[in-house]
């Protein structure tokens, strides 16, 4: 991503409560960080915590090697803070586990309201099936770093 456009990426962006988004947003120079189950882990209690804290209901999310993909259902916060949240506690959760400092997540992100009609299944078996396009498996199943409302994992 360009920085000195990762503004405009905010240009026009509106938060609506109830209303689903899918985020994505990407590791500085798309450095593989989540290939370390530690940091992925880390990763995935933020996005736990948002929806403890009542910001988003989480449709599913995958985390790849260099990129987070979230489908959500706002609640009481603008998106561009529940994201800054994710981002923030994240890195400084990663950082501190892998004894470093610095920046962890690209500026900004990319977000795109669905439509109501909108078939949100649709859209969460597009972003679980990332980690099987990617070639990173074969079968989804066994690529741990994805939750979906819908699947049953056995927990």
């Amino acid at each position: 991503m360009d920085y000195f456009h990762s503004r405009d990426l905010r240009t026009g962006r509106f938060s609506e409560p109830e209303r689903p988004y899918l985020v994505t947003t990407t590791t500085l120079h798309r450095t593989p960080v989540f290939s370390e189950i530690t940091a992925a882990r880390l990763l995935a209690k933020e996005l736990r915590d948002a929806e403890e804290a009542g910001c988003v209901s989480s449709l599913c999310w995958v985390i790849m090697p260099d990129h987070l993909h979230w489908l959500l259902v706002l609640q009481r916060a603008a998106l561009h803070k529940v994201v800054r949240r994710v981002k923030s506690r994240s890195a400084i959760a990663i950082n501190r586990a892998r004894n470093r400092t610095g920046k962890l997540w690209q500026p900004g992100f990319h977000d795109r309201a669905l439509r109501r009609n909108e078939d949100i299944k649709r859209v969460a078996r597009y972003v679980i099936a990332n980690p099987l396009r990617a070639g990173l498996v074969s079968d989804i199943n066994d690529y741990p770093l994805w939750e979906a409302v819908w699947a049953d994992r056995g927990n």
